[in-house]
Protein backbone atom coordinates (compact mmCIF):
# COMPACT_ATOMS: atom_id res chain seq x y z
CA UNK A 1 0.00 0.00 0.00
CA UNK A 2 1.52 3.02 -0.89
CA UNK A 3 2.12 5.94 1.54
CA UNK A 4 -0.94 8.25 1.48
CA UNK A 5 -0.46 12.11 0.71
CA UNK A 6 -2.44 15.13 1.39
CA UNK A 7 -4.25 16.59 -2.02
CA UNK A 8 -1.90 19.57 -3.36
CA UNK A 9 -2.61 23.17 -1.76
CA UNK A 10 -0.82 26.53 -2.12
CA UNK A 11 1.20 25.61 0.99
CA UNK A 12 3.02 28.41 2.28
CA UNK A 13 6.35 26.75 2.71
CA UNK A 14 6.08 25.11 -0.45
CA UNK A 15 9.08 27.70 -0.85
CA UNK A 16 11.19 25.42 1.30
CA UNK A 17 11.86 23.53 -1.80
CA UNK A 18 12.45 25.88 -4.35
CA UNK A 19 15.82 28.45 -4.71
CA UNK A 20 15.08 32.17 -3.62
CA UNK A 21 14.65 34.83 -6.08
CA UNK A 22 18.36 36.76 -6.40
CA UNK A 23 18.35 40.55 -5.12
CA UNK A 24 18.14 43.07 -7.45
CA UNK A 25 19.55 46.34 -8.14
CA UNK A 26 17.83 49.52 -9.63
CA UNK A 27 20.85 50.87 -12.34
CA UNK A 28 18.63 54.36 -12.35
CA UNK A 29 17.84 55.59 -9.30
CA UNK A 30 21.03 58.25 -7.72
CA UNK A 31 22.37 56.48 -5.01
CA UNK A 32 20.42 57.68 -1.02
CA UNK A 33 22.41 59.90 1.45
CA UNK A 34 23.69 58.17 4.11
CA UNK A 35 20.48 58.88 6.73
CA UNK A 36 18.20 58.36 3.82
CA UNK A 37 20.16 54.70 2.96
CA UNK A 38 19.69 53.75 6.76
CA UNK A 39 16.18 54.53 6.82
CA UNK A 40 16.03 52.65 3.85
CA UNK A 41 17.45 49.52 5.61
CA UNK A 42 15.73 49.18 8.40
CA UNK A 43 12.00 49.00 6.05
CA UNK A 44 12.97 47.19 3.04
CA UNK A 45 12.13 43.36 3.56
CA UNK A 46 14.56 40.96 2.99
CA UNK A 47 16.01 39.52 -0.44
CA UNK A 48 15.23 35.98 0.71
CA UNK A 49 11.64 36.45 1.94
CA UNK A 50 9.48 33.35 -0.22
CA UNK A 51 7.70 34.76 -2.84
CA UNK A 52 4.71 32.93 -2.12
CA UNK A 53 2.00 34.04 0.46
CA UNK A 54 3.04 37.35 1.33
CA UNK A 55 0.83 38.49 3.55
CA UNK A 56 1.42 35.50 5.89
CA UNK A 57 4.56 35.55 5.83
CA UNK A 58 4.84 39.39 6.61
CA UNK A 59 2.05 38.23 9.34
CA UNK A 60 4.99 35.74 10.55
CA UNK A 61 7.80 37.98 10.51
CA UNK A 62 5.27 40.67 12.99
CA UNK A 63 4.82 37.84 15.13
CA UNK A 64 9.00 37.64 15.27
CA UNK A 65 9.53 40.82 15.70
CA UNK A 66 6.98 40.72 18.93
CA UNK A 67 9.22 37.60 20.03
CA UNK A 68 12.37 39.18 20.41
CA UNK A 69 11.01 42.36 21.59
CA UNK A 70 12.45 41.09 25.41
CA UNK A 71 16.32 40.56 23.62
CA UNK A 72 16.01 43.66 21.14
CA UNK A 73 14.81 46.24 23.48
CA UNK A 74 17.46 45.67 25.54
CA UNK A 75 19.84 46.17 22.67
CA UNK A 76 18.30 48.77 21.01
CA UNK A 77 17.80 51.34 24.26
CA UNK A 78 21.32 51.53 23.58
CA UNK A 79 20.87 54.08 20.67
CA UNK A 80 18.87 56.32 22.41
CA UNK A 81 21.86 58.65 23.02
CA UNK A 82 23.16 61.83 21.16
CA UNK A 83 26.68 60.21 21.02
CA UNK A 84 29.14 57.49 19.44
CA UNK A 85 31.39 57.14 21.98
CA UNK A 86 32.92 54.45 24.71
CA UNK A 87 29.89 54.33 26.75
CA UNK A 88 27.33 53.43 23.69
CA UNK A 89 30.05 50.47 22.72
CA UNK A 90 30.14 49.50 26.35
CA UNK A 91 26.51 49.24 26.90
CA UNK A 92 25.99 47.61 23.69
CA UNK A 93 28.26 45.14 24.73
CA UNK A 94 26.39 44.78 27.85
CA UNK A 95 23.10 44.17 25.82
CA UNK A 96 24.26 41.33 23.73
CA UNK A 97 25.65 39.68 26.64
CA UNK A 98 22.31 39.66 28.12
CA UNK A 99 20.99 38.76 24.98
CA UNK A 100 23.39 35.20 25.23
CA UNK A 101 25.17 36.45 22.22
CA UNK A 102 28.11 35.08 23.71
CA UNK A 103 31.49 36.40 24.68
CA UNK A 104 33.23 35.60 21.33
CA UNK A 105 30.07 36.65 19.55
CA UNK A 106 30.17 39.85 21.22
CA UNK A 107 33.30 40.60 20.55
CA UNK A 108 33.39 39.77 17.12
CA UNK A 109 30.10 41.93 16.67
CA UNK A 110 31.65 45.21 18.25
CA UNK A 111 34.86 44.54 16.27
CA UNK A 112 32.89 44.66 13.17
CA UNK A 113 30.74 47.46 13.86
CA UNK A 114 33.89 49.82 14.86
CA UNK A 115 35.08 48.95 11.59
CA UNK A 116 31.61 49.30 9.83
CA UNK A 117 31.06 53.19 11.43
CA UNK A 118 34.95 54.57 10.42
CA UNK A 119 34.08 53.48 7.08
CA UNK A 120 30.95 54.86 6.91
CA UNK A 121 31.70 58.09 8.93
CA UNK A 122 28.73 57.53 10.83
CA UNK A 123 28.01 60.33 13.07
CA UNK A 124 24.46 59.44 14.44
CA UNK A 125 23.73 56.60 17.17
CA UNK A 126 20.76 55.43 14.47
CA UNK A 127 23.10 54.93 11.88
CA UNK A 128 25.32 52.94 13.91
CA UNK A 129 22.05 50.79 14.88
CA UNK A 130 21.47 49.94 11.21
CA UNK A 131 25.09 49.10 10.72
CA UNK A 132 24.61 46.48 13.61
CA UNK A 133 21.63 45.28 11.72
CA UNK A 134 24.08 44.78 8.82
CA UNK A 135 26.61 43.02 10.89
CA UNK A 136 24.44 40.78 12.37
CA UNK A 137 22.44 39.77 8.98
CA UNK A 138 26.12 39.28 7.68
CA UNK A 139 27.51 36.90 10.41
CA UNK A 140 23.91 35.26 10.29
CA UNK A 141 23.94 34.97 6.51
CA UNK A 142 25.97 31.18 6.16
CA UNK A 143 22.91 30.10 8.15
CA UNK A 144 20.45 29.90 5.55
CA UNK A 145 19.69 26.99 3.86
CA UNK A 146 17.31 24.84 2.02
CA UNK A 147 15.94 21.77 2.99
CA UNK A 148 16.03 19.49 -0.05
CA UNK A 149 13.80 16.23 -0.72
CA UNK A 150 13.73 14.59 -4.01
CA UNK A 151 17.73 13.95 -4.77
CA UNK A 152 17.12 10.47 -2.58
CA UNK A 153 14.04 7.88 -2.88
CA UNK A 154 13.23 8.43 -0.05
CA UNK A 155 15.28 11.03 1.98
CA UNK A 156 15.49 9.99 5.30
CA UNK A 157 15.25 12.75 7.72
CA UNK A 158 17.07 12.00 11.37
CA UNK A 159 15.65 14.55 14.06
CA UNK A 160 17.05 14.70 17.36
CA UNK A 161 16.88 16.93 20.62
CA UNK A 162 16.49 17.12 23.83
CA UNK A 163 13.32 16.73 26.03
CA UNK A 164 11.31 19.60 25.97
CA UNK A 165 12.90 21.32 22.85
CA UNK A 166 9.66 21.28 20.31
CA UNK A 167 11.25 18.21 18.49
CA UNK A 168 7.92 15.64 17.51
CA UNK A 169 5.74 19.25 18.11
CA UNK A 170 8.08 20.41 14.85
CA UNK A 171 8.66 17.11 13.40
CA UNK A 172 4.50 17.21 13.28
CA UNK A 173 4.78 20.56 11.51
CA UNK A 174 7.04 19.79 9.00
CA UNK A 175 5.39 16.41 8.14
CA UNK A 176 2.03 18.58 7.35
CA UNK A 177 3.68 21.00 5.08
CA UNK A 178 5.70 18.47 3.25
CA UNK A 179 2.35 16.57 2.67
CA UNK A 180 0.48 19.94 1.36
CA UNK A 181 3.49 20.22 -1.00
CA UNK A 182 2.13 16.80 -2.31
CA UNK A 183 5.45 14.77 -0.99
CA UNK A 184 4.78 11.20 0.58
CA UNK A 185 6.19 11.19 4.03
CA UNK A 186 6.14 8.34 6.49
CA UNK A 187 6.86 8.55 9.97
CA UNK A 188 9.42 6.45 12.42
CA UNK A 189 7.93 6.84 16.10
CA UNK A 190 11.45 5.89 17.26
CA UNK A 191 11.17 7.32 20.70
CA UNK A 192 9.70 4.01 21.73
CA UNK A 193 9.60 4.47 25.89
CA UNK A 194 7.51 7.52 26.13
CA UNK A 195 4.25 6.69 25.51
CA UNK A 196 2.99 10.41 24.57
CA UNK A 197 5.60 10.90 22.42
CA UNK A 198 4.65 8.15 19.79
CA UNK A 199 0.58 9.17 20.62
CA UNK A 200 1.43 13.09 19.42
CA UNK A 201 3.67 12.13 16.88
CA UNK A 202 0.16 9.61 15.54
CA UNK A 203 -2.21 12.63 16.01
CA UNK A 204 0.08 14.52 13.54
CA UNK A 205 0.32 11.99 11.20
CA UNK A 206 -3.50 11.85 10.98
CA UNK A 207 -4.16 15.55 10.74
CA UNK A 208 -1.52 15.48 7.57
CA UNK A 209 -2.89 11.87 6.68
CA UNK A 210 0.05 9.73 6.31
CA UNK A 211 1.51 6.60 7.57
CA UNK A 212 3.32 5.92 10.97
CA UNK A 213 5.77 3.04 11.95
CA UNK A 214 5.37 2.22 15.63
CA UNK A 215 5.94 0.22 18.60
CA UNK A 216 5.33 0.32 21.88
CA UNK A 217 8.60 -0.47 23.83
CA UNK A 218 10.38 -1.69 21.03
CA UNK A 219 14.00 -0.82 20.14
CA UNK A 220 14.45 2.59 18.72
CA UNK A 221 16.68 1.23 16.15
CA UNK A 222 14.43 -1.57 15.05
CA UNK A 223 11.83 1.08 14.74
CA UNK A 224 13.66 3.51 12.58
CA UNK A 225 15.11 0.47 10.45
CA UNK A 226 11.60 -0.86 9.68
CA UNK A 227 10.56 2.32 8.60
CA UNK A 228 13.16 3.11 6.06
CA UNK A 229 12.21 -0.07 4.77
CA UNK A 230 8.75 0.47 4.31
CA UNK A 231 9.38 3.94 3.12
CA UNK A 232 11.44 2.31 0.14
CA UNK A 233 8.54 -0.73 -0.50
CA UNK A 234 5.84 1.98 -0.43
CA UNK A 235 7.73 4.68 -3.04
CA UNK A 236 7.49 7.74 -0.27
CA UNK A 237 9.21 10.70 -0.68
CA UNK A 238 10.56 11.40 2.74
CA UNK A 239 10.84 9.11 6.08
CA UNK A 240 11.23 11.64 9.26
CA UNK A 241 12.35 9.45 12.27
CA UNK A 242 11.19 11.20 15.57
CA UNK A 243 14.37 9.64 18.58
CA UNK A 244 14.12 9.90 21.85
CA UNK A 245 15.15 13.18 24.04
CA UNK A 246 18.42 12.95 25.13
CA UNK A 247 20.73 14.90 27.44
CA UNK A 248 24.30 15.44 25.84
CA UNK A 249 25.52 15.10 29.00
CA UNK A 250 24.24 11.27 29.24
CA UNK A 251 26.83 9.27 27.19
CA UNK A 252 24.65 6.30 26.71
CA UNK A 253 21.98 8.06 25.44
CA UNK A 254 23.80 9.62 22.90
CA UNK A 255 25.50 6.12 22.02
CA UNK A 256 21.71 4.67 21.31
CA UNK A 257 21.29 7.74 18.51
CA UNK A 258 24.77 6.66 16.85
CA UNK A 259 23.21 3.47 16.56
CA UNK A 260 20.18 4.25 15.20
CA UNK A 261 22.29 6.56 12.60
CA UNK A 262 24.05 3.18 11.83
CA UNK A 263 21.12 1.00 11.64
CA UNK A 264 20.01 3.82 8.83
CA UNK A 265 22.86 3.32 7.09
CA UNK A 266 22.01 -0.58 7.00
CA UNK A 267 18.52 -0.02 5.82
CA UNK A 268 19.41 2.76 3.19
CA UNK A 269 23.44 2.97 2.35
CA UNK A 270 23.85 6.78 1.43
CA UNK A 271 20.78 7.90 4.65
CA UNK A 272 20.46 9.62 7.06
CA UNK A 273 20.65 12.35 4.27
CA UNK A 274 19.90 15.06 6.98
CA UNK A 275 20.45 14.98 10.62
CA UNK A 276 18.41 17.79 12.04
CA UNK A 277 18.79 18.79 15.86
CA UNK A 278 15.78 20.83 17.58
CA UNK A 279 16.86 23.16 19.57
CA UNK A 280 15.09 25.37 22.45
CA UNK A 281 16.22 29.46 21.53
CA UNK A 282 15.06 30.48 25.69
CA UNK A 283 18.22 28.05 26.43
CA UNK A 284 20.34 30.18 25.16
CA UNK A 285 24.21 29.81 25.57
CA UNK A 286 23.13 26.08 26.57
CA UNK A 287 21.72 25.87 22.90
CA UNK A 288 25.67 26.47 21.72
CA UNK A 289 26.39 23.62 23.77
CA UNK A 290 23.77 21.07 22.33
CA UNK A 291 24.37 21.52 19.07
CA UNK A 292 28.35 21.18 19.64
CA UNK A 293 27.23 18.15 21.19
CA UNK A 294 24.94 16.88 19.00
CA UNK A 295 27.09 17.42 15.99
CA UNK A 296 30.31 15.80 17.30
CA UNK A 297 28.42 12.79 17.82
CA UNK A 298 26.04 12.56 14.61
CA UNK A 299 27.13 15.19 12.14
CA UNK A 300 24.43 17.72 12.12
CA UNK A 301 23.46 18.82 8.48
CA UNK A 302 20.64 21.55 9.95
CA UNK A 303 18.80 22.97 12.44
CA UNK A 304 15.31 23.87 13.60
CA UNK A 305 15.41 26.82 16.49
CA UNK A 306 11.84 26.94 18.10
CA UNK A 307 9.88 29.33 20.95
CA UNK A 308 11.81 32.43 20.00
CA UNK A 309 8.52 33.74 20.98
CA UNK A 310 9.06 35.69 24.23
CA UNK A 311 12.69 34.60 24.63
CA UNK A 312 15.13 37.49 26.19
CA UNK A 313 18.40 34.86 24.05
CA UNK A 314 17.61 35.66 20.68
CA UNK A 315 21.05 36.58 20.89
CA UNK A 316 22.52 32.85 20.73
CA UNK A 317 22.09 32.68 17.27
CA UNK A 318 25.03 34.67 17.09
CA UNK A 319 26.88 32.51 18.93
CA UNK A 320 25.91 29.86 16.37
CA UNK A 321 27.03 31.48 13.15
CA UNK A 322 30.56 32.38 14.61
CA UNK A 323 30.93 28.24 15.97
CA UNK A 324 29.77 27.68 12.80
CA UNK A 325 32.24 30.17 11.09
CA UNK A 326 35.19 28.68 12.95
CA UNK A 327 33.89 25.08 12.54
CA UNK A 328 34.04 26.21 8.87
CA UNK A 329 30.99 23.68 8.18
CA UNK A 330 27.96 26.21 8.59
CA UNK A 331 25.53 24.25 10.18
CA UNK A 332 22.55 25.50 8.55
CA UNK A 333 19.48 26.73 10.04
CA UNK A 334 16.23 25.84 8.08
CA UNK A 335 13.34 26.53 10.17
CA UNK A 336 12.76 28.50 13.02
CA UNK A 337 9.57 28.61 15.45
CA UNK A 338 7.88 31.54 16.84
CA UNK A 339 4.83 29.84 18.11
CA UNK A 340 2.45 26.22 18.63
CA UNK A 341 0.39 27.10 15.18
CA UNK A 342 1.19 25.65 11.80
CA UNK A 343 2.35 28.61 10.37
CA UNK A 344 4.45 29.32 12.93
CA UNK A 345 7.57 27.07 11.71
CA UNK A 346 8.63 29.41 8.99
CA UNK A 347 12.43 29.53 6.83
CA UNK A 348 15.66 31.35 8.42
CA UNK A 349 16.46 34.74 6.84
CA UNK A 350 19.03 36.09 8.25
CA UNK A 351 18.12 39.61 7.28
CA UNK A 352 15.00 39.01 8.64
CA UNK A 353 16.02 37.80 11.94
CA UNK A 354 18.38 41.01 11.96
CA UNK A 355 15.71 43.04 11.59
CA UNK A 356 12.97 41.64 13.21
CA UNK A 357 15.67 42.05 16.46
CA UNK A 358 16.58 45.18 16.58
CA UNK A 359 13.39 47.40 15.01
Amino acid sequence: MPCAAAPVTESAMFSFFKKRPPATESLIAPPPTPAAAAEQRLAEPSQAVPVVAEPLRKRWVDKLRSGLRKTGVGIAQVFTGAKIDDVLYEELETALLLADAGVKATEFLLADLKRRVKEARATEPMMVKVLLIDGIAELLAPLEGALEVGRDAPTVIMVVGVNGAGKTTSIGKLTRHLAEANQKVLLAAADTFRAAAREQLAVWAGRSNVEIVSQQGGDPAAVTFDAVVAGKARGCDVVIADTAGRLTTQAHLMEELKKIRRTIVKAQPSAPHEVLLVVDGNTGQNALAQVQAFDEALGLTGLIVTKLDGTAKGGVLAAIALWSREHARPVPVYFIGVGEKLEDLQTFSAREFAQALLT
